[in-house]
This record gives structure tokens, C-alpha cells and sequence, in this order.
């Protein structure tokens, strides 16, 4: 939408092409249904939140910045406000609000959009490398001076994003790195080995949490999390997954896949298909390969490890004397009934077994080796990740199409002349916050704008 609007308003005649029923469907799940459409911080704290290729985002965020984007919106007419942590909302806390002004912005700048519309392939020149439009699922043909494939990633695949873009790309001759989930959550057991499922839907506030691999610290922060009946979610472990994510998936992380085909063969797709066969042919399995490993059942990582600190405004020596006082307190008390005062109910159990402490015993029995671990045991909860959640639970996708195949100041391919590229699609990604829309806006931006003056580079 971004970049239809950006086109449009720049002197071209623009067809946005929708296959779902509606325009905006991921965008509509966005922030809980509240779409944190940026982050209001300055432009050295956005690339330090971008995890993948932040170098090749320079130029579009220049010309297409969150500050513009509030702009944008509010001059459309959408009020907007700013939370903790410089993330925007609409003041209405509706994504369908920031749907229903883009789509406003679409129309009056003149972009046409047709719904239940599935582009199957890219038309290319066979003798040239030059888009020339693209071809519908139902054989049909549209012709275009310029394509601009927006088509998102992997993640939330109910909303649409089953992969096509990727497939587009590398019938044009791209290269695709490994996508992998991200911004997802962990399937993950506490250090003896136990579920969480215990304590699902207990949410942590003011914790930390770090994770290490082999002992040695990869990343870590202050916040909340959830457990859940899987393991571990929430705002600190979906920060954390874009750092490990790859780690979690190594047998595949770093990998990339080739064009699918020679480019002349890509410019005619009739060819591709002898007696008419439907693509899907190839893929016994469905049309997207990408989406035929749903669960991606990776071996445990057991390597891998959360350690959460449940007290981090104390000390351990602090909290030794905490510890203390409870005990001189309640020296008759169990500590299954002591502790409530130190943790959620719920989590008392869970500390105490990991701690190896009774939880039977009362107060005057515990020892000082006993104190020590439950000291050790609260500054440094320790859960075993096993893996990560699917695409269906990821907020984004990590990789995509090579950002060396891009220019990053027209986000035009670099092989095909008038093909365009934006968003998700990239191989660029970054932290949750509101950041991963500001690249679709930035990126989106861009494109749009260099397609419509692509008759003035000829």
C-alpha cells in the first residue's frame, strides 16, 4: 500500500494486486490488533535495532523515516500517541484504522486495487532481463512498465504470506538466503528437565534475562515474558529470538537457495508447465515449499539456555538478607508458604525444586547451603531451549531475498530491469517495536517512488 501510494503520488498509473478478500490482513494482527505502526526514536537507536543488513536500509530509511511516517498518517488523518519504549499506536488502538487511512490514501491518489487477485508468476523478457508485468493464477496477463512484488515473508501464513514473493524472486534468477522464524517464541523446559506447562500464562514483569550458549552470554535485557504450555513468550524472549534464531536452527541458518530456473525459461512460464500443469505439480506437497516443514522439528539445542533473573533491583547479598528476615519471620512456616511473599504463588514450587529445597521444610530447617541456592535459583532461573515455534507463531521472517541482488537507494533488482522489491521479502529485519513496518514503509516508499520515474531513467 505504502508503495502504491508513493508511485501514485509520483505520476504513475497504479494496480495494487490483493489475493486476500481484504487489503491490510497482516497488518490488521499487528501489535495485538493494535498495529504499532513505528518507533519514535532517533535514526542511530533504529539501526541499532535492525538485525539483518542494516547498511542496505540507509538510503530508503533517508528518504522515508519514522518521523515522516507519523507525518504521513496524521496529516491522513489518523491521531496517533507514543508508549513505552517510543512505540506508536493510533490513538484508537485499531490497526483497522491505519488500514482503512491507507487505503483513503490510496484512493485519492488514484491507485486502483483489485481483491481476490493472485498473481502466479512474474512475466519477464526472455531476450532482455526486463519485467514486463505479471500473469495471474487464472492465465490472464497484465502489463506493466514496472512490478513492485510486496508480498511479505513467511509468518502468520493464514494471512497470506505463503512464500509467492520468494518464488518470484528466484524465477527472475535471485538469490533467496534461508528464511527462519523470528520474533517467535521457544519451546523450552526448565534445567531438570520439567515442562512449563505448570505455570502457563504466568506473566513476569520487571525481570531479566539472559541467554548464553555454551555458558557464554549471547544476549539479554530487562522486561516481560510469559509461560506458556510450549515454554517461554513474551517481549524479552521475541527480542532475544532475533539473536539466536539462526543458533536454534543451524542445520538450515546461513544456507541459500538458488534461482529456481534459468532467466530466459522464468520469462515464459507456459514453458514450465508442459500440457498446462498447474505449478503446484512440481510439489507434491503444495505449491510452497518453503511452508512443507510446518512444526520444523529441529533436534533440541541443548546448548542453549535462559537464565532469568527474578529479583533484579537486588543483589544476591541483598537478597540473602531477604532471605534471612522471611526465615527469622516465619520460622515454622513451610517454605511452600514462607516464599509467597517473594514470588508468584505459582512459581514457588518450580523455585524451590530447581533450588533442591523442600518444600515441606519450615523455616528454622533450612541451611545456609540451602539459602545459598535459593539465592543462586532467584537470581538465575534456568530453562534448556529446545527449539523455536513455526512461521505460524513467528511475527516475522528472518531472510529472504539477497540484499546484494537489491539497490538499496531504488530497491530495483539489480538482474531485471523494472522489477522492484519491498518489505519483508528482503533479507532485512530488526527487533520488535514498531521497527520491522518502518522497513515495509521505507522500503515500500522507495520502490514506489523509483518505479514511477523509471520512463525518466530510461
Amino acid at each position: 500500500m505504502m508503495a502504491a501510494i508513493a508511485a501514485a503520488k509520483n505520476g504513475a498509473d497504479v494496480t495494487l494486486l490483493e489475493k486476500n478478500e481484504k487489503l491490510g490482513k497482516k497488518l490488521y494482527i499487528t501489535g495485538k490488533g493494535r498495529c504499532n505502526v513505528t518507533n519514535a526514536c532517533d535514526r542511530e537507536d533504529f539501526f541499532d535495532h535492525v538485525v539483518s543488513n542494516p547498511r542496505f536500509l540507509y538510503s530508503a530509511y533517508a528518504k522515508w523515516n519514522n518521523w515522516d511516517m507519523e507525518a504521513f498518517l496524521e496529516d491522513e488523518g489518523l491521531a496517533l500517541k507514543t508508549e513505552r519504549g517510543n512505540r506508536v499506536f493510533p490513538v484508537s488502538d485499531k490497526s483497522s484504522d491505519v488500514i482503512r487511512t491507507l487505503q483513503r490514501a490510496m484512493e485519492r491518489a488514484g491507485v486502483k486495487y483489485s481483491l481476490y487477485t493472485e498473481v502466479e508468476s512474474l512475466w519477464l523478457s526472455g531476450e532482455i532481463p526486463r519485467c514486463l508485468g505479471v500473469q495471474l493464477r487464472d492465465g490472464s496477463r497484465i502489463e506493466a512498465d514496472a512490478v513492485i512484488v510486496a508480498t511479505g515473508g513467511l509468518s502468520y501464513p493464514s494471512t497470506g504470506s505463503d512464500g509467492a514473493g520468494y518464488r518470484f524472486a528466484r524465477s527472475a534468477g535471485h538469490t533467496q538466503t534461508e528464511c527462519i522464524p523470528s520474533l517467535v517464541p521457544f519451546d523450552a523446559v526448565f534445567e531438570d528437565g520439567s515442562s512449563c506447562k505448570e505455570l502457563q500464562g504466568l506473566s513476569l514483569k520487571n525481570v531479566g534475562m539472559q541467554v548464553l550458549e555454551n555458558g557464554k552470554k549471547l544476549t539479554g535485557d530487562f522486561g516481560e515474558m510469559l509461560f506458556t504450555h510450549f515454554g517461554v513468550s513474551g517481549p524479552l524472549v521475541l527480542t532475544a529470538s532475533s539473536q539466536i534464531t539462526a543458533r536454534l536452527n543451524r542445520n538450515s541458518a546461513g544456507k541459500t537457495v538458488h534461482p529456481e530456473r534459468p532467466h530466459p525459461e522464468a520469462a515464459h512460464p507456459e514453458r514450465n508447465h508442459p500440457e498446462g500443469a498447474h505449478p503446484e505439480a512440481a510439489h507434491p506437497e503444495g505449491a510452497h515449499p518453503e511452508l512443507n516443514h510446518p512444526e520444523r522439528k529441529h533436534p533440541g539445542n541443548s546448548h542453549l539456555r535462559i537464565l532469568i533473573d527474578l529479583k533484579p533491583a537486588l543483589t544476591e547479598e541483598q537478597l540473602d538478607r531477604r532471605f534471612l528476615r522471611e526465615l527469622e519471620a516465619g520460622p515454622n512456616k513451610q517454605m511452600k508458604n514462607l516464599l509467597v511473599s517473594l514470588y508468584p504463588s505459582r512459581l514457588v514450587p518450580v523455585v524451590l525444586r530447581l533450588a533442591g529445597v523442600s518444600p515441606e521444610k519450615c523455616g528454622r530447617e533450612i541451611t545456609k547451603e540451602e539459602r545459598q541456592r535459593l539465592v543462586a535459583t532467584t537470581k538465575a532461573l534456568p530453562l534448556r531451549i529446545l527449539r523455536t515455534r513455526d512461521f505460524k507463531e513467528a511475527i516475522i521472517t528472518q531472510g529472504g531475498i539477497s540484499v546484494k541482488e537489491i539497490r538499496p537507494a531504488t530497491m530495483e533488482s539489480r538482474i531485471v530491469k523494472g522489477l522492484y522489491f519491498a518489505g519483508e521479502v528482503l533479507d532485512v529485519d530488526a527487533y520488535t517495536g514498531g521497527y520491522n513496518l518502518q522497513i515495509a514503509w521505507s522500503t515500500g516508499y522507495t520502490a514506489g517512488c523509483a518505479a514511477a520515474s523509471l520512463e525518466e531513467r530510461k
